[in-house]
């Protein structure tokens, strides 16, 4: 596998508005040192200020970020099925990008009114289980570890649907820019974004299953040591974005010389161009 010099995680949202406390960002470099939390330009990250300083990066660097990179489409052969969009993720990706008008790469409108009849937001809209659809890397970690998110479930503040379609406005704009994986194939060089899923970090670092979310100094340094890393300079505040940034950040370091990440045995052509794969399933 190439090596990579810097590994970095940005705990993502997709809330309305221009900036976001919901949003982490850590970087890590090769070796054992602890990660540390890149500081936010105007104190609290915009997706936009996201998207600025990873353009900004040009060695050798792999990030993952915590949202879906695609709806699902193998299953029923279309993203929305009914509705007339493109049929693989780099155009879709332009498409929402297009259709969206909401702040700092929202993606609020795409839900809740351009296509709003594909989303759960509740009980009136009928039978839960009717909406819920998955791609087919998280059926495998579905099957593997329990209950996972999908794109189409658009219930609470912290759920993936909003954050995701936020996302690929996001992937739009830096898609010229990075490899994006697997939509790309892997570079020789430059930087490298890879979808990830906390959890799979958390769970990797020793993490009990049930309670991912760590909201201690103690229980990070834990956490870290299980991944080969060095205790981490003390945070002000201890939230989940914090520590899910720094954790995952570590982790892919450890993980990212596992050809079992880059190649999993039910990726295909198909896949990879349509719905994309989390980083870390086999």
């Amino acid at each position: 596998m190439r090596p990579f010099k810097r590994f970095a995680c940005a705990d993502w949202s997709g809330a309305k508005g221009s900036r976001h406390p919901g949003i982490a960002l850590a970087v890590c470099e090769a070796g054992n040192k602890a990660p540390r939390l890149v500081p936010a330009p105007s104190d609290i990250w915009s997706r936009q200020a996201v998207a600025d300083w990873l353009l900004a990066q040009d060695d050798d660097l792999l990030i993952g970020f915590d949202f879906s990179f695609a709806p699902p489409m193998i299953a029923r052969g279309a993203y929305l099925p009914g509705d007339a969009l493109p049929t693989s993720a780099k155009p879709f990706w332009a498409y929402v990008d297009d259709i969206c008008d909401d702040v700092d790469l929202g993606a609020a409108s795409f839900l809740e009114k351009h296509h709003r009849r594909h989303f759960y937001f509740g009980a009136a809209d009928g039978v839960k289980s009717t909406f819920l659809h998955w791609r087919q890397c998280e059926l495998l970690n579905k099957n593997s570890s329990g209950k996972i998110s999908t794109v189409f479930d658009a219930i609470g503040a912290s759920q993936v649907a909003k954050a995701s379609f936020a996302g690929m406005r996001f992937l739009n704009h830096v898609r010229d820019h990075v490899a994006i994986w697997p939509f790309d194939p892997l570079p020789e060089r430059g930087p490298v974004v890879v979808e990830i899923y906390t959890t799979i970090a958390a769970r990797a670092a020793g993490v009990a299953k049930g309670r991912s979310k760590i909201r201690d100094a103690s229980g990070l340094d834990d956490a870290l040591s299980a991944l080969d890393s060095l205790p981490h300079t003390p945070l002000e505040r201890y939230t989940d974005h914090a520590t899910d940034a720094l954790l995952t950040a570590a982790w892919l370091r450890k993980t990212a010389s596992n050809p079992q990440f880059w190649t999993p045995a039910a990726l295909n052509c198909e896949i990879a161009a349509t719905e994309g794969w989390t980083f870390g399933i086999i």
